[in-house]
């Protein structure tokens, strides 16, 4: 069983930054999946940038530039550090972990709340 627990979130303003921290209890093993999905009031929720064991990231085109996913094996910790924020990146910030070697696995933690100020 993995558990995840987010935070880091908060107000900010525009251009602003935050660095979002999602920490894992539990073995997530050599081939898995991390991610942080948002999904904003009256929206579907969407990948905002995941990465691999192997360091294969990937990124929605509206974060390209501005947020980096990154990992600390050590500490068993995933980041978000995003930059120049804007409104519309305000949402619920949601880390996810997939483990891809059977059996399949996918762990969601709580959320964590963003929001960018005008």
């Amino acid at each position: 069983q993995v558990q995840l627990v987010e935070s880091g979130g908060g107000l900010v303003q525009a251009g602003g930054s935050l660095r979002l921290s999602c920490a894992a209890s539990g073995s997530i093993g050599s081939n898995s999946v991390m991610a942080w999905h948002r999904q904003a009031p009256g929206s579907q929720r969407e990948l905002v940038a995941s990465l691999t064991n192997g360091g294969r990231t990937n990124y929605a085109d509206s974060v390209k530039g501005r947020f980096t996913i990154t990992r600390d094996n050590a500490k068993n910790t995933l980041y978000l550090q995003m930059n120049n924020l804007k409104p519309e990146d305000t949402a619920l910030y949601y880390c996810n972990v997939l483990i891809v070697a059977p059996p399949i696995r996918d762990y969601w933690g709580q959320g964590t709340q963003v929001t960018v100020s005008s």
